[in-house]
């Protein structure tokens, strides 16, 4: 198994419902505010696109301090942090229209995100304090990427509206761009992995 965090979305293809794809960011606010919820602090204090959200709802400070001074990874935090970010995946893929299903508050069979096995022994320890400043050139990349992920998701919803299909190449791109942010998270925040998350998609 590996040891980064994987992500799985079923795309459809073909047979959209344009008129939800239209509507799309109207219909996922209630979710949107639903998974906000879990935000300790105003999202006026991070950047303004969802990645901020992460930092925000996450359990990283217990993770972090039980690792450094424990050398464990409590089991409710880890299947606390496991929901969350798989509930953010299940949002993201809806609201980048990924999917027609609208986004469950429980797990569903349209997106999966599967943990690696954590066993703390087996982490450094100390990584855990610089694990932030090493993620830094994944970040810069991430942008890049972000960036690369909304053109294709214009693309995408332009051909949804007008055929009725999501283009393979925009959903390729998307998911990617999805799956890479998840390892992103995993490394340095969620702090399940000490491999290095690759920089491709």
């Amino acid at each position: 198994m590996s040891n980064q965090i994987e992500t799985q979305i079923d795309v459809s293809l073909t047979e959209r419902n344009r008129l939800t794809a239209f509507f799309r960011i109207i219909l996922v606010a209630p979710v949107f505010i639903f998974v906000a919820s879990f935000a300790p602090t105003s999202s006026s204090d991070f950047s303004n696109d969802n990645w901020g959200a992460y930092g925000a709802g996450l359990l990283i400070l217990p993770a972090g301090l039980a690792i450094v001074f424990r050398q464990v990874y409590p089991s409710y935090v880890l299947a606390f942090n496991e929901a969350l970010l798989s509930l953010q995946t299940r949002l993201d893929a809806y609201l980048l229209l990924l999917t027609d299903e609208y986004p469950s508050i429980e797990e569903n069979d349209v997106v999966s995100v599967t943990f690696p096995e954590v066993d703390a022994k087996q982490l450094n320890r100390w990584l855990p304090l610089v694990k932030w400043f090493l993620a830094l050139p994944l970040y810069l990349v991430g942008l890049v990427y972000f960036i690369y992920a909304a053109v294709l998701t214009v693309i995408a919803w332009f051909s949804v509206l007008f055929t009725g299909n999501y283009p393979e190449f925009c959903a390729e791109g998307v998911v990617g761009t999805l799956a890479y942010w998840n390892r992103v998270a995993g490394y340095a925040l969620l702090l399940v992995t000490d491999e290095y998350p690759t920089f491709s998609l």
